[in-house]
């Protein structure tokens, strides 16, 4: 039977080719996990990994499953390409979800703490306490914690509180009357966020070790009593509640996107409950009456084994000074040309400059702003900015050319998922500098990466380009890999003009030269350039497609990729996290393979390269294979045409490609399986080739 026969016979909408978005999720966060559990990994890493796990998760329920029961309230008969409806789903992720969060506690109590203790870094437990500690840990809580807990005694006159997302609170169980006469037989206690979670034992006055710690919980169970003079304390339980903490904005009924994100960031706190964790031992009468206040189903409940912000740990990592205990330090490289000419601009024009964070310095980009900002030939600057950091280079540099009279326009992303609030602040710093501040388009994210600066060059104006994968954001910078370009390559420099005037003023679509924009051309002009793989591939020419994104979700694209295999295309997809594709699937699939790369470093960078008959094609992007990357953000994809730092990405993606030590292989069934090298074969880890290639 012909290819195209066997095309038109197979309908490629039919669910059972698509995988389950947060479910896809639930696995990503396994493999995260899995670096938990893993020898070769440094000790205070590992325990890293498991709170990044669980900060994970957190944002899992706060956004992903609280949009999922938002649907089941709305329309609980819509169904996904996977055909489950939001019921289904959250049954499935309920299943897999409980699974993860007990494999999480183990890992901490079986693996982790006792791993810690071999290397004297203890957390010490109630039981265990000395008499010296005792008596440290109680003039602890009189002093630092006694003035500022503040319990509700819960009666007609005092209701059940508004519990915080995602605060430490306990249910306090009490017997007795108080001066009132009152016995309600129960109060709340919130941990003030402020409060550290861990408290390390000073080893001169307690005789302890120089790593000895207690968590927080710990000391309130132990003293509560205290809070209650005269009332017997029967039980003290630790929970944790998390709520949905997206919000809406009605882009159709706003005058004002600043103040309407704030409003809506004043309710974040307090949003519906999604997730209920608290202390196994809690006696069911009490795990009943905390469902009950919060009106929430057992499958939403977690009882665990140890504290209930189990992300809080993380914090020990800077209170424990031992670095034999973590990744070997490493010092990112500047690239020969620009550490040979101290004028970026200069350094641009001689050829296009490629910068692969975190193996090559941020520190080019922060520099390339500063001089722009003092260079007396730089007429203006335009910037997006969606994640930047506190106390941001970039942005003081922003703030300095402003105040030497440039022309400094910033589109700041007020819609910047849990950094809206940062970023309203960073808009008032930015206006108060006379700086040009906008705030994109309503409706649609502003999630491209973009810099250009327009300089004056004799009787010429000149722009000068960066553009990224990743965000201006110097720390993250430090641990996301991301792909950045400069450029004064005129075409490329229009388009992005053309682009910011389409962010700050009004007008119809401008065609674009080079660049692929959403929510315009970038769906259909990736689409298009699979679609001339096909055409290749039925002609007996070469054809070969390799995606580097954090997600594959967008529909088409996935259908276009099936088609593509079909047609006898070598496809290869490194997604780090969600994949809705199945790849391996006869007739449709097999020549897709899927890998997911966890590794000392988050991968982020977006990167399409197509084989078009050997006239390869790179492009580079902030956009992944997703529905809302592709119709309701801004995002730009950029070609890579110098032909050796074409290569040069090539090279990477190959390297990544033949990953044998952090690899995983997405099955047909959503699993994903760790690559393992043969024995014959030497070990290939990416990320420690490129940290040593590029030294």
């Amino acid at each position: 039977m012909d290819i195209n026969d066997i095309e038109n016979i197979i309908d490629l909408q039919k669910p059972e080719l698509y995988l389950n978005r947060e479910l896809s999720l639930l696995e990503f966060n396994k493999r995260v996990l899995a670096q938990a559990k893993d020898e070769k990994v440094p000790l205070l890493e590992r325990l890293n990994y498991l709170c990044i796990s669980c900060s994970n998760l957190d944002e899992f329920f706060e956004v992903r499953v609280a949009s999922v029961i938002q649907m089941a309230a709305i329309d609980p008969k819509a169904v996904g390409p996977d055909g489950l409806t939001p019921n289904e789903q959250l049954e499935l992720i309920a299943v897999h979800a409980h699974q993860l969060v007990d494999e999480q506690y183990k890992v901490l109590n079986e693996i982790l703490i006792p791993k810690l203790a071999k290397e004297n870094i203890h957390f010490i437990r109630r039981k265990e306490w000395t008499e010296a500690q005792l008596k440290w840990l109680e003039a602890y809580f009189n002093d630092e914690l006694l003035p500022i807990l503040t319990p509700v005694g819960l009666d007609s006159a005092h209701p059940f509180p508004r519990i915080l997302n995602k605060s430490l609170n306990f249910i306090i169980s009490l017997t007795g009357k108080d001066a009132f006469g009152r016995n309600s037989g129960r109060a709340i206690l919130q941990a003030p966020r402020a409060l550290p979670r861990i408290i390390q034992l000073p080893a001169g006055e307690t005789g302890s070790g120089t790593a000895d710690f207690v968590f927080l919980s710990s000391i309130i169970h132990a003293f509560v009593d205290q809070l209650f003079n005269g009332m017997n304390v029967k039980g003290c339980y630790q929970f944790r509640v998390t709520r949905n903490s997206d919000f809406f904005v009605d882009d159709d009924a706003i005058d004002d996107l600043l103040l309407a994100v704030e409003g809506e960031l004043a309710m974040r706190n307090y949003g519906d409950e999604v997730r209920l964790e608290i202390d196994a031992k809690c006696p069911d009468e009490t795990v009943t009456f905390l469902l009950d206040r919060f009106e929430m189903t057992r499958d939403r409940l977690f009882l665990v084994d140890g504290p209930v912000n189990l992300n809080r740990i993380q914090e020990i990592n800077d209170l424990v000074g031992r670095p034999d205990l973590k990744f070997p330090t490493f010092k990112p490289t500047v690239p020969q040309q620009l550490e040979r000419s101290k004028d970026i601009f200069a350094a641009i024009r001689r050829h296009d400059i490629l910068l692969h964070h975190p193996f090559e310095s941020f520190s080019p980009v922060v520099e390339f702003i500063r001089q722009a900002a003092v260079s007396p030939d730089v007429l203006a600057i335009k910037q997006t900015l969606y994640r930047t950091g506190a106390d941001s280079p970039i942005v003081s540099a922003l703030i300095k050319a402003a105040r030497t009279g440039k022309v400094v326009t910033v589109v700041i992303e007020l819609r910047a998922r849990f950094d809206e609030k940062a970023n309203i602040d960073l808009a008032s710093k930015l206006q108060e500098a006379a700086v040009h501040v906008v705030y994109g388009v309503v409706g649609y994210k502003t999630h491209a990466k973009m810099c250009l600066v327009l300089r004056r060059e004799g009787k010429e104006l000149r722009n000068y380009v960066h553009l990224g994968t990743g965000n201006y954001h110097p720390k993250t910078a430090q641990i996301y890999t991301d792909y950045g370009l400069f450029s004064c390559d005129k075409e490329l420099g229009e388009d992005v003009r053309r682009v910011f005037a389409q962010l700050t003023s009004l007008g119809k679509v401008t065609k674009l030269n080079k660049l692929l924009q959403s929510p315009f051309t970038l769906h259909r002009g990736l689409i298009e350039k699979i679609e001339r793989e096909i055409r290749h591939a039925k002609n007996g020419k070469p054809a070969k497609i390799i995606i580097q994104v954090n997600a594959v979700v967008e529909e088409q694209s996935i259908q276009a990729l099936y088609r593509a295999s079909q047609a006898g295309v070598e496809v290869k997809l490194i997604v780090r996290g969600v994949c809705c594709l199945k790849p391996g699937i006869p007739g449709i699939s097999e020549n897709i393979e899927v890998r997911s790369i966890i590794g000392r470093f988050l991968e982020h960078a977006r990167v399409y390269a197509f084989e078009n008959d050997g006239d390869r094609e790179v492009y580079a992007s902030s956009a992944d294979l997703m529905n809302r990357n592709m119709f309701r953000r801004v995002e730009v994809c950029f070609p890579v045409e110098n032909k050796k730092l074409q290569n040069r990405i090539l090279q990477d993606l190959n390297l990544y490609l033949n990953d044998n030590t952090q690899a995983w292989l997405l099955q047909s069934d959503g699993s994903y399986q760790q690559l393992q090298k043969a024995e014959t074969e030497e070990p290939v880890q990416a990320q420690t080739v490129l940290m040593y290639e590029l030294q």
